[in-house]
């Protein structure tokens, strides 16, 4: 899949967390912590949310581990 020209809001918000929270600690944000940022969301939401973002080749993840998270942009 290619990189989108439009982000769904959710999307966006969710790169802006990821941004802000490694600007701000040093590490990517766990799943919680993103649903918490984001809104009520579920781990499992967090996850596929996550991975849509990693298929546009926005991040990408490391193996399985929850804090695996780098922006590609």
């Amino acid at each position: 899949m290619t990189r989108p020209d439009v982000l769904f809001a959710r999307q966006e918000v969710i790169l802006r967390t990821i941004r802000d929270w490694i600007a701000g600690t040093g590490e990517s944000p766990s799943f919680r912590q993103i649903g918490k940022r984001v809104g009520p969301s579920s781990t499992s939401s967090v996850a596929y949310r996550l991975g849509r973002l990693e298929a546009c080749g926005l991040i990408s993840r490391t193996g399985h581990r929850r804090r695996s998270c780098r922006l590609s942009i």
